[in-house]
C-alpha cells in the first residue's frame, strides 16, 4: 500500500457499482477499450500468453484479454472494484484471476512469469509511477512486452481531460484527475530505461465524447499509448 493514495483508491471504489455500465461514469473507458486491446493484439500473440493487467479496475481490459485467449491475472488495490470484476465473470463466463494486491508485492512473488503486462490509465494515479514500471519489468519474462496508456502533461490535456471531461461535459466525476500527475512521454521513456526496458513505440490515443469514437495515431498531446520490451 506504500505506493497508493487512499484518496485515489476511494475515487475508484465510488465508481465500482456502475463500472460495467457503458453509459455510466466509466463510459470513456468502455469506448477506449477496443483501441487499447487492438494496440496490444497487433504487437503480441495473446492466445496462450500469460498476461497481467495492472490497475485492472472492474476488468474491462482484463476480460478483453481473456476473450482473446490469454491466461489473465489482474490486480488492483481498490477492493470494491475487484469485487465488481469478480462478479462480472458470472455474466461473461470468462476466466480471470483477480487479486487485491499491489504490483510491487506481486513482483516479489512472481518475477519473470508474464509474457504481457498492461498498465492502462493507472500511472497518473499513483505517487511513484517509476516504482510501478520497475515492478512491471521484474514481472516480465525476457522478450516480454509492457503496454502503458496515460495522459500527457500539456495545456491541451488539462483543457480536455480535466476542464472538458470533468467540468464542462461531466463525463467523469470532478477530481478524477490531477494535472500535476500527468506524465510526459519523455518522463515515461526515462522511467522505462531505468527499469531496463526498451521503449519501441509511442502512439496517440484520441477520443471524441460526442460521437463516442476512439482512434489511434497522430499527436500525443492528450492521451497516448506506449509499448516497451524486456531484453
Amino acid at each position: 500500500m506504500s505506493n497508493a493514495s487512499a484518496a485515489e483508491l476511494e475515487k475508484f471504489n465510488r465508481l465500482a457499482a456502475r463500472w460495467w455500465d457503458p453509459d455510466g461514469e466509466s463510459r470513456p473507458l468502455h469506448d477506449l477499450n477496443p483501441e487499447r486491446l487492438a494496440y496490444v493484439r497487433e504487437r503480441v500473440t495473446l492466445r496462450g500468453a500469460r498476461a497481467l493487467d495492472v490497475g485492472c479496475g472492474g476488468g474491462l481490459l482484463s476480460e478483453a484479454l481473456a476473450r482473446e485467449g490469454a491466461n489473465v491475472t489482474a490486480i488492483d488495490l481498490a477492493p470494491q472494484v475487484i469485487d465488481v470484476a469478480k462478479m462480472h465473470l458470472f455474466e461473461s463466463e470468462l476466466q480471470v484471476d483477480y487479486r487485491l494486491i499491489g504490483v510491487e508485492e506481486l513482483a516479489q512473488q512472481h518475477a519473470g512469469e508474464f509474457d504481457v503486462v498492461t498498465c492502462m490509465e493507472m500511472l497518473e494515479h499513483v505517487p511513484d509511477p517509476g516504482s510501478v514500471l520497475r515492478a512491471c519489468a521484474t514481472l516480465l519474462k525476457p522478450g516480454g512486452r509492457l503496454f502503458v496508456s496515460t495522459l500527457n502533461r500539456t495545456p491541451q490535456a488539462f483543457g480536455l481531460a480535466i476542464v472538458g471531461a470533468e467540468y464542462a461535459l461531466r463525463l467523469l466525476p470532478r477530481g478524477t484527475h490531477r494535472y500535476g500527475q500527468f506524465i510526459r512521454p519523455s518522463e515515461l521513456a526515462a522511467w522505462l530505461r531505468g527499469a531496463g526496458l526498451e521503449l519501441d513505440d509511442v502512439c496517440g490515443l484520441h477520443y471524441n465524447p460526442f460521437t463516442r469514437r476512439a482512434s489511434r495515431g497522430g499527436g500525443t498531446g492528450v492521451n497516448y499509448l506506449a509499448s516497451a520490451r524486456k531484453p
